[in-house]
């Protein structure tokens, strides 16, 4: 009988990491929380779930049940926690890992299968593009090599997701922390950086930082 094995995911640029996938084997794409659910998950013999990006909890009977594998965009288990992408630029890192772990009760604190680099140059868009590839060849790697998840080692450190008005560029002293705040945030699912100005709000994404004196972006403005 065919394995078929779960894609779960929020964001839609790993739907190329699934076609990819399902070319040689019977795979499964779901980005419905509603559908999420462990009579679904039975109705259709999965047997793995791969989770590249997801915005909400996990349900502890599914957990239990089925064989979840999450990756995480942090080299566990420093960073635990929300929003690893924003919190990693934020904190000035330029090079990662993407954890691949086994779901857990605890937050971010599972086995874990195996870790891969992954390069921070870029805005969020690009950067989970190359995540997307990575990932790919971790769950290949996952599937053909059958690694046993070992307990994380270290003291683990933690992030906060963050808020919507987080997003706002007022407090921000210098193009390189501009720059890295317009790209951190442009991607689907994220709201842009912004600016209150009086009765309009001003957006801002695809910046170029060019040296320490020229940055450059597309701008949409709203009406308040």
């Amino acid at each position: 009988m065919t394995e078929v094995n779960l894609i779960l995911s929020s964001n839609s640029i790993y739907q190329s990491l699934f076609k990819n996938l399902n070319s040689n084997r019977q795979w499964i794409y779901l980005d419905n929380k509603n559908l999420f659910t462990i009579g679904y998950l039975r109705e259709k013999k999965i047997k793995k779930i791969f989770i590249p990006h997801w915005s909400f909890i996990i349900p502890k009977e599914i957990y239990q049940n089925f064989e979840c594998i999450l990756f995480h965009m942090t080299d566990l288990p420093f960073g635990r926690g929300g929003s690893p992408l924003q919190n990693l630029i934020k904190l000035g890192k330029t090079e990662t890992k993407i954890t691949a772990l086994r779901v857990i009760e605890k937050i971010d604190s599972g086995p874990i299968y195996l870790k891969k680099g992954l390069n921070l140059n870029g805005n969020a868009k690009e950067i989970f593009i190359r995540a997307s590839n990575i990932i790919e060849e971790m769950i290949l790697e996952i599937l053909n090599k059958k690694p046993i998840p070992k307990p994380q080692i270290g003291t683990p450190t933690y992030f906060k997701r963050r808020e919507p008005s987080q997003s706002s560029i007022s407090g921000l002293s210098s193009l390189q922390e501009l720059y890295d705040h317009i790209r951190m945030l442009d991607c689907e699912g994220y709201p842009k950086a912004y600016f209150e100005f009086e009765k309009f709000i001003i957006e801002f994404d695809n910046a170029t930082l060019k040296g320490d004196k020229n940055l450059k972006a597309n701008v949409r403005i709203f009406k308040r």
